[in-house]
């Protein structure tokens, strides 16, 4: 009898830990393609999937992930492209010089239909390196990483991670914290890739963890909140949720060691 409560005692625990933790939901594999190179994230829009790499972008099928059209930096200029969006026919993607310091960051453009480089926006020197950007309710929404392992080279660790808000103009208008769990879960890296997901909730990743943290703006105070953990079979670095699809939320992931771009259902 002792033994019964004992172990009845022990699955209600865990169904506590479990909630506080977020766990629930997980993503669930429905596809993979594996490519040629797949180094910092991938981007998507209704038809096809976009690769980024440290310099050097391409563009596939969905469908059967079939290689469109590619570009390559060719002027030694870019140095670490992180992650891409998507919005209208327009893909940004945001870059920095990491690991130099002092860490300066630009968004660059380019067009989908081609991939040519049609513009660029330039941050110069900025208090962190710019990971991952996404456009929403008319606002630009920007992570700025810090990282703990470069932390003697300008005196900040990823504490100094920072979501900043700007108008559609640039013009910096807020910014936030993220909360010390997460931070945990990154370190000794910082935020790789991130969007904005259904009810107005933030979707971000680490640098290798296979997992999404889920966040949102604080009712007061200066640091995102924490809302759950989802686990992923993709890594860490940047991702993209398939916004052309209505009835489910499907993502697309990657894992860099084998070049492989993961499509999943969060469920």
């Amino acid at each position: 009898m002792q033994a019964r409560q004992f172990i009845k005692t022990i699955v209600i625990l865990f169904c506590v830990v479990s909630s506080e933790l977020g766990y629930g939901q997980k993503a669930t594999e429905i596809r993979r393609f594996q490519l040629a190179q797949v180094q910092q994230g991938v981007a998507v829009d209704q038809t096809h999937f976009y690769v980024i790499n440290n310099h050097s972008l391409t563009k596939h099928t969905k469908s059967e992930g079939k290689q469109v059209a590619a570009w390559n930096d060719t002027t030694g200029l870019l140095k670490h492209m992180n992650s891409g969006v998507v919005i209208g026919q327009k893909l940004y993607c945001t870059h920095s010089n990491y690991p130099d310091i002092p860490m300066a960051s630009s968004i660059e453009i380019f067009d989908t239909r081609t991939l040519r480089h049609i513009g660029t926006h330039s941050f110069g020197l900025f208090p962190g390196s710019m990971t991952w950007a996404d456009f929403h309710k008319g606002y630009w929404w920007v992570a700025f990483a810090n990282y703990s392992n470069k932390a003697s080279a300008e005196g900040r660790d990823n504490r100094w991670t920072t979501l900043v808000k700007f108008s559609e103009n640039w013009q910096q208008l807020e910014s936030w914290a993220f909360p010390a769990n997460v931070l945990q879960a990154f370190a000794p890296y910082s935020t790789s890739g991130g969007t904005w997901g259904p009810n107005d909730l933030i979707y971000c990743t680490g640098h290798d963890k296979p997992e999404l943290y889920v966040l949102k703006l604080p009712e007061r105070g200066h640091t995102l909140q924490y809302v759950k953990t989802i686990p992923t079979v993709s890594e860490g670095q940047a991702f993209a949720i398939d916004r052309s699809i209505k009835t489910k939320q499907v993502f697309y992931g990657i894992t860099r060691n084998d070049n492989y771009v993961i499509v999943s259902v969060i469920e």
